[in-house]
């Protein structure tokens, strides 16, 4: 069991990893933050550059962690997250089957995650040897939670601030909005 649970844990952690690279750095035949960011910009994801460099991160992230066997459930819950995004916005439309676009691959890869949080890293591993394994079915939960949350709050984080690129309303003939205006002449 453990080297069938170190080579499962390194295979998944390496392969998000690798995935991660090529949006960050246009390792392993990618792309590269620049062309990850404009495509995400054409699928709609918004600024896209920072929305690629994040997705990025995490799976370079996401996927050291888990190959290392360090800090086990966050390298779980930034796979979720990445991967649970990644569905949402690209995948879901395009049905199950990866020959289609589809998600096949994205919900191994969060079932695998989510596995590994739940048995923890195995004792080939950093979380073992520095004694900071966490395991069971609340680390994998809490890995879930984290990763479903996370991408949202960081997609609040990023999104363009509608409030700060609307007109301020104009100003009437005294140079005062219209809403000073009405509140001043009922005070009097």
């Amino acid at each position: 069991m453990k080297l069938a649970l170190t080579a499962f844990r390194v295979l998944v952690g390496a392969t998000i990893f690798a995935h991660g690279a090529q949006k960050v750095f246009g390792w392993f035949g990618g792309s590269g933050r620049e062309a990850t960011g404009e495509a995400f910009e054409g699928m709609g994801l918004k600024p896209g550059k920072p929305v690629a460099t994040a997705a990025g991160a995490a799976e370079v992230g996401g996927g050291a962690l888990l190959a290392a066997g360090f800090l086990t459930p966050l390298g779980s819950a930034a796979t979720i997250g990445v991967m649970s995004q990644a569905i949402e916005t690209v995948h879901k439309p395009k049905g199950f089957f990866v020959t289609e676009g589809g998600y096949e691959y994205n919900l191994v890869l969060i079932a695998a995650a989510v596995a590994l949080a739940e048995v923890g890293p195995g004792p080939l591993s950093l979380d073992r040897l520095l004694g900071t394994e966490r395991k069971g079915t609340l680390w994998a939960l809490a890995a879930v939670g984290a990763g479903v949350a996370g991408p949202k709050l960081l997609e609040r984080r990023l999104a363009p601030n509608e409030d700060a690129t609307s007109p301020a309303p104009a100003p009437q003939s005294d140079g005062r909005p219209q809403a000073a205006r009405e509140t001043v002449g009922a005070a009097s």
